[in-house]
């Protein structure tokens, strides 16, 4: 599986931006998908996961702000972020997961750069 994450850009605290990540081959719909970002000087951190089924997760620290969405038909996942804050600067990376009872992804995007002015 390949994924290609895109939408990332400079916003002003408060705005918005979605993330897509879109996926080759034809079992899409049997992975989990999820993002991570990873700011300056710190690691990877989990942002949410939409899994097979459609439930979804979220980061304490955006839940509430983000919204994870999934269009099987396209192959893709959508993440809405809403009121971004200078907190949420970071590389944002999309991932694809093939057993939903194994913490570690499996496949990953090549990243996209998401950066909140103040």
């Amino acid at each position: 599986v390949q994924l290609q994450a895109s939408g990332g850009g400079l916003v002003q605290a408060g705005g918005s931006l979605r993330l897509s990540c879109t996926a080759s081959g034809r079992t899409f719909s049997t992975y989990d998908m999820g993002w991570f970002r990873e700011a300056p000087g710190k690691g990877r951190e989990f942002v949410a996961t939409v899994h097979r089924t459609g439930g979804t997760y979220y980061a304490v620290s955006v839940k509430g702000r983000f919204t994870l969405s999934r269009d099987n038909a396209k192959n893709t996942v959508y993440l809405q972020m809403n009121s971004l804050k200078p907190g949420d600067t970071a590389v944002y990376y999309c991932a694809a997961r093939q057993n939903s009872a194994n913490p570690k992804y499996d496949f990953w995007g090549q990243g996209t750069q998401v950066t909140v002015s103040s």
